[in-house]
């Protein structure tokens, strides 16, 4: 579908109004015309389908959903600095860190806080956020190859479990299959995927729950953390990266999670996990580790049993009946108890790392990098399978609006509270001005009346939607990440679900405040008076969607939404006529939703109406009232078209802003030749190989600390 410039001019210069009308309608217009007639997911030029399809039949086949594709991660003098304009000082998150990621394998990568953990996944996953102030060097391969995590599929599980909570856990994974897997078109084939999922994940029992959030009970943390893989698992990923997922669970559960991962492992996965201090049937599990502190690496290779064997080497004995993952991070952390247990803490831990980075033959974990080949090959396959992903514009769509129906529909504890305010607040302004008659001062205590429905029908609908729609924004950031859905069919889909429910409300109060107040008694003005408030309401969430999009917290969003209605307020039509607005500040009335709502139920209410006179200069009619107010001149039908662009053009805003804000890496840049490590072979550790004793690492430092051979076992500072 596709409009010229023509037909946008004839459909703009149609609705009317003044230029600055007629500017936010066009720019409304052709943005909304791209939302509909948007190609949606870009699909690949014939040449290059062909030579991919030519491509599919080597060894690097995308597999078939439920299959998985073997990937190695290996990367090499990984460094991450932050740097400060103010102290002009650098601080390095990591710092010349290497490894290995094999499938098959459970990988935990383990430190004290602020060691590193978290930033080494997300390079590792190219999930760091860009910024000015970042800097980010080193080598990364999958398989061998200088490539990215776009070249196949990964799966990142954060900490935050972050899921639509009026939805079933089904449903959840049911649509993530449609919307990840079109080419599964079978309704059967589909439920059989996402019931061997449910029976591998562990979440058969709770498979019917609704997920649920703060308001509603739902499922436990845990079932949500193995949900959260359980969505990742979709698209079958080769490369499964979590980040802290035991964080906030209790013992069971965060035993049952890890089971989950090393299951996953086993199935052919590549798992990497960051952890702070597992307990020991969760450390059992692990097949490799890596101990960061500090941003630097001091042992990375197998788990269990070897890295008690390494570091007993150096004098440092894990005594009996110690959960190992206690004793390795007590023995990589810095004691801040005292001036002299941090001094000695830290000279045991700078022994550490540089006796670690002297053992190039000691190393168990690092492979040689092969030479450099070209990523073009790995970048065509990840093209294939995001472009073999994506579904129809149309088919995401209606998923999306099957979700947020259901999403909207079932939120009961918000749609109670939201009933109950309505009807309260059409009471108490219904008591107030009860039953007003055609004196003269009930001109003002009708416009008055008005003014307070047009304030709390656009505060209630802005505040509802600004503390809702950052946290939905975050889920639906995630998954464009993925490549689930565009941004057209789900901002399409949030205006059409939200119509039934959002206009339940203003009707509600209309149906309450309009027999009390003894409005204009017609069932047509009433009809219309219902009709202005809902197009307010639905102009007012448009305005939350925008302020949900400027801002990154709910916080943000409450401080925000309310302050720009407050200027909508004060150049409402009731307290500043639009006359009397200073020139510069003209263009606000425009834009008021509020004003063009007050001006639209005046309109409706006075027209027709006469009132009682004792003097001559008294008003009569209510055209008299309008004109005097400055709210005449216009009518019911201008109003509401001047509501509906302002409508058009929050959406249109909020869709630029999250198309410019989705979020954006960091690249990985190639380290100086003079800084990459030589190439390090796979050797086993043999009991004879003796690695350097801390003296000799420790000459370039200014540290010292005794040989190996006068090390007492390990004991932490201040123990008693």
């Amino acid at each position: 579908m596709a409009f010229g410039a023509k037909k946008v001019g004839h459909v703009v210069s149609g609705i009317g109004g003044n230029g600055m009308g007629q500017i936010l309608a066009a720019m409304a217009a052709a943005l909304l015309i791209r939302l509909f007639s948007g190609p949606g997911p870009a699909s690949l030029p014939e040449d290059e389908t062909c030579e991919e399809n030519d491509s599919v039949n080597g060894d690097d086949a995308p597999p078939s959903a439920g299959k998985v594709l073997p990937v190695t991660i290996t990367w090499r003098n990984i460094t991450c600095s932050l740097s400060d304009k103010h102290s002009k000082s650098v601080r390095f998150l990591l710092k010349d860190v290497s490894g290995e990621a094999k499938p098959g394998r459970l990988l935990a990568v383990m430190g004290p806080s602020g060691s590193g953990k978290t930033t080494l996944l997300n390079v590792l996953a190219s999930q760091i956020l860009a910024s000015p102030r970042l800097a980010l060097s080193g080598l990364l391969e999958f398989n061998g190859k200088p490539s990215s995590t776009k070249a196949y599929k990964f799966a990142y599980v954060r900490q935050e479990d972050l899921f639509f909570s009026q939805l079933t856990v089904r449903e959840t994974l049911s649509l993530a299959a449609e919307l990840q897997l079109p080419e599964i078109s079978s309704i059967e084939e589909r439920d059989e995927y996402v019931n061997n999922l449910l029976f591998k994940l562990g979440l058969v029992s709770c498979a019917d729950s609704i997920i649920g959030d703060a308001k509603v009970r739902g499922i436990s943390g845990g079932e949500k953390k193995r949900l959260s893989l359980g969505c990742e698992l979709i698209a079958s990923p080769s490369v499964i990266f979590a980040d802290e997922p035991t964080t906030g669970l209790d013992a069971f559960q965060a035993e049952k999670v890890m089971e989950t991962l090393r299951l996953l492992a086993q199935d052919g996965h590549t798992v990497i996990c960051s952890i702070h201090q597992p307990r020991g049937s969760v450390y059992g599990k692990f097949d490799d580790i890596v101990l960061l502190t500090e941003g630097t690496l001091v042992y990375a290779g197998p788990a269990r049993d070897q890295p008690l064997e390494y570091f007993s080497r150096f004098g440092y004995q894990c005594p009996d009946h110690v959960n190992p993952a206690e004793f390795l991070a007590d023995l990589i952390s810095i004691d801040y108890s005292s001036s002299h247990s941090v001094y000695s803490s830290k000279k045991r831990i700078d022994a550490l790392v540089e006796a670690f980075s002297t053992q190039s033959s000691a190393v168990l974990y690092a492979t040689p990098l092969t030479g450099k080949t070209g990523p073009k090959q790995g970048m065509k396959f990840g093209k294939k399978i995001a472009a073999k992903r994506k579904g129809g514009w149309w088919k995401q769509f209606w998923l999306l609006l099957k979700r947020a129906c259901m999403q909207a529909s079932r939120d009961g504890p918000t749609n109670k509270v939201r009933t109950r305010m309505s009807i309260a607040s059409a009471i108490i302004f219904g008591s107030v001005f009860w039953r007003m008659g055609r004196s003269q001062t009930s001109i003002l205590d009708r416009m008055g009346l008005l003014q307070v429905t047009a304030i709390n029908t656009a505060m209630a609908a802005l505040t509802k939607t600004v503390g809702v729609f950052p946290k939905e924004r975050a889920i639906v950031d995630r998954e464009r990440a993925k490549g689930s859905y565009a941004l057209g069919p789900y901002l399409l889909s949030k205006l059409i679900a939200e119509i039934p429910v959002g206009a339940a409300f203003p009707l509600m109060f209309g149906a309450v405040l309009y027999p009390m107040a003894r409005l204009h008694p017609t069932f047509s003005r009433f009809g219309k008076f219902c009709g202005i408030v809902t197009v307010e309401s639905f102009a007012a969430s448009a305005m939350g969607l925008t302020v949900g999009s400027m801002v990154p917290t709910t916080e943000a969003a409450m401080a925000l939404g309310p302050s720009l209605m407050t200027v909508f307020i004060v150049f409402g039509g009731y307290y500043v006529t639009a006359d009397n607005t200073p020139i510069i500040f003209r263009w606000i009335p425009r834009a008021s939703l509020i004003r063009w709502a007050f001006q639209g139920l005046c309109i409706n209410e006075f027209t027709g109406l006469k009132f009682d006179c004792q003097n001559s200069f008294d008003i009569q009619t209510g055209e008299q009232a309008l004109y005097r107010y400055s709210l005449g001149g216009t009518c019911i039908r201008d109003t509401v078209i001047a509501q509906s662009r302002i409508l058009l053009f929050w959406y249109s805003t909020t869709y630029l802003l999250l198309e410019k804000n989705k979020p954006k890496y960091l690249l990985l840049k190639a380290p100086a030749s003079e800084q990459i490590e030589p190439k390090l072979k796979l050797e086993p550790l043999l009991e004879t190989d003796q690695p350097p004793p801390l003296k000799q690492v420790e000459q370039n430092q200014q540290v010292e600390s005794t040989p190996v051979d006068q090390t007492e076992p390990f004991i932490l500072e201040g123990a008693k």
